[in-house]
């Protein structure tokens, strides 16, 4: 995928893997950040919400930690997302053995400053 400087989108690539971007090309508009698990994206809009797409397992879908508002970054392993919001909390989607469920350690993730993975 490439982030053009309009804040545009391009994908090719592996359908199934993120290759495509058709069912959330309307919304991959003013993007400023984005990010690759071994199989999805997930792009940072100008409002600080997020899009994502690619594969379910490799966090293609978002749509369980949704709204993803006020993101103010996104790291990414090979199967999982992180994101830091702007009130030091973090979410994660993705497959869980990659990092994409960190509801055992939630309590701790506040006040974050950044995120690896």
């Amino acid at each position: 995928a490439a982030l053009l400087a309009d804040g545009r989108v391009v994908t090719w690539g592996n359908k199934d893997l993120g290759g495509a971007s058709r069912s959330v090309q309307d919304r991959l508009q003013n993007v400023v950040q984005i990010k690759s698990t071994g199989g999805a994206f997930a792009a940072i809009l100008s409002d600080r919400s997020v899009v994502s797409w690619g594969s379910p397992k490799n966090g293609g879908d978002s749509t369980l930690v949704q709204p993803l508002q006020n993101v103010r970054q996104i790291q990414a392993s090979q199967n999982a997302f992180a994101a830091i919001l702007f009130d030091g909390k973090v979410v994660t989607w993705g497959c869980p053995y990659s990092g994409g469920d960190s509801s055992k350690v939630a309590a701790q993730l506040e006040n974050v400053k950044e995120i690896q993975a």
